[in-house]
């Protein structure tokens, strides 16, 4: 007889479990925004939702929460149930807590339901400068070591990093004045208060389109197609092909053990969103490139990632505890 209730028992939650699962979802979701409103992540996530709304039949509720560099919204959607109702909007910084010393929680923990797109990083330099390209600055900096100086927002901020990897490729020093974000650091460039910044093309755009900053070179393998005149630093440094593409990027996320036919439903309707035709001028318009990817290419993406960052930060002695430590191989 106990037998029998067990066994039925657990043929009845089994059952539960599959009709919740196949009607998923019953009820509105919550999506958490790493960062603040108007942000970049703010953008994309509020950019890509209606059509993944429409997609799943029921709404999503936008919340930002932001602080510890995205850390506490991590952990916020680490402790929601593993149901699918609770999706974390997130960039990049997740992939360096650790190093860093910020959290033990990076995506490993997550299944990326949707890596929508990356940023591309451009190298701008004053708009009277007498460099025509990276290059030139290099060769520059080579002889004059420490006096040129360069925009910054910080250790693990993205022109420390593009600033390490130039590094590898193509050595040389010059003096790093931090900001407090992309947007003080381009203003004081344009006052020629320093003389250049690695930046995202998202924030420097606009000043590039307008000629109030000289673009020396794009941080990928292909010129970007809204500045197709902008040389790809591989033309310069071809090793740095190894590091590429690399850059900022958006994604959604899920924990890791939300059930399998959960996450497909997630994964079909993000991949319907991004493909919007709407979302995808959006991100055009911000310098950003597509990327649309899930699952185990997603986490090849985010391992990769993870891997050249954190060891070249760790390298220039940027990182609070090494990346060996998490089991993050070299690249």
């Amino acid at each position: 007889m106990f037998r029998t209730l067990v066994g039925a028992a657990t043929a009845l939650l089994l059952s539960a479990g599959l009709a919740t699962a196949q009607n998923y979802p019953e009820r509105e979701l919550l999506g958490v925004i790493m960062w603040g409103a108007g942000g970049a992540t703010d953008v994309v996530a509020r950019g890509v939702t209606p059509a993944v709304e429409e997609a799943l039949g029921k709404p999503i509720v936008m919340l930002n929460k932001s602080g510890g560099a995205g850390a506490i919204s991590v952990a916020y959607v680490n402790a929601a149930p593993a149901d699918g109702y609770t999706l974390l909007y997130g960039a990049e910084n997740p992939q360096l807590h650790g190093v860093m010393g910020l959290s033990k929680i990076d995506y490993s923990s997550f299944y990326p339901i949707n890596i929508l797109g990356r940023g591309v990083a451009v190298v701008v330099a004053r708009k009277d400068s007498s460099w025509n390209s990276f290059k030139d600055l290099v060769e520059d900096a080579q002889k004059r070591p420490g006096e040129i100086k360069m925009a910054s927002t910080g250790p693990g901020g993205l022109p420390h990093v593009v600033s390490a990897l130039l590094n590898t490729v193509a050595p040389h020093k010059v003096t790093a004045v931090p900001f407090d974000g992309e947007g003080p650091g381009l203003t004081a460039l344009q006052g020629g208060h320093v003389d250049f910044m690695p930046a995202g093309v998202s924030a420097a755009a606009e000043l590039i389109k307008s000629g109030n900053v000289k673009p020396l070179a794009v941080v990928d393998t292909q010129p970007l197609p809204g500045f197709p005149d902008i040389k790809p630093i591989t033309e310069e440094y071809p090793g740095m092909a190894k590091y590429l593409p690399w850059g900022p990027f958006y994604g959604v996320f899920v924990k890791k053990d939300t059930p399998d036919d959960i996450k497909a439903k997630l994964v079909e309707a993000f991949a319907k969103g991004a493909e919007a035709e709407s979302f995808k001028k959006l991100m055009a318009a911000r310098g950003n490139v597509m990327m649309n990817i899930s699952g185990a290419e997603a986490e090849d993406f985010l391992k990769k990632w993870q891997s050249i960052t954190t060891w070249v930060l760790h390298d220039s002695g940027a990182t609070k505890v090494s990346p060996a430590e998490f089991g993050i191989p070299r690249p």
